[in-house]
């Protein structure tokens, strides 16, 4: 049965150039990089020449959890791999999600530093989120990332939120 989930992980072309994002642009804190050159992560990954630049990030302020970090970023250094393509609609793409308390104001703050957004932010309007707002961006290497202003009844979860 699963208890937890310990982390989300995108593979990346230039972890720095990554990491610089998720922790200068997002305000992610940066938990720990690491070269991943060894007998353990050959044989985790399935490749016998494996080497790997591997950086963990969490969101600020998320309390303690069983992992210290939310998101994992996976340089492969060996072997270097190509970017298929990365559109959402394909299966296997993915995409992850931040909560926010004000999606406006976190909107304008990334747009006026560079991010590229797929849209606005646009108010949900039907199912379980009705009342709130989402909007998609692209991080450095096009991996479609969400913003979610939670609606007014779930608020309150979020740090110093109020209903």
């Amino acid at each position: 049965m699963l208890a937890a989930v310990w982390h989300f992980s995108f593979h990346v072309a230039d972890l720095d150039r990554s990491v610089g994002f998720y922790r200068d642009v997002l305000g992610m804190d940066l938990v720990h990089v690491q070269d991943q050159d060894n007998a353990y992560t050959r044989a985790l990954v399935g490749y016998p020449d494996a080497r790997l630049r591997v950086a963990q990030l969490a969101v600020p302020g998320r309390g303690e959890h069983v992992s210290t970090h939310d998101l994992e970023l996976v340089e492969y250094v060996v072997p270097r791999g190509e970017r298929q393509d990365p559109a959402r609609h394909h299966p296997g793409a993915a995409h992850m999600a931040f909560a926010v308390a004000d999606i406006d104001a976190e909107h304008e703050r990334l747009a006026a530093l560079g991010v590229r957004f797929v849209s606005p932010p646009n108010r949900i309007t039907a199912g379980a989120n009705t009342g709130g707002a989402a909007c998609y961006f692209l991080d450095p290497d096009a991996i479609t990332l969400e913003l979610v202003q939670p609606p007014p009844h779930r608020a309150a979860l979020l740090p110093g939120g109020r209903p």
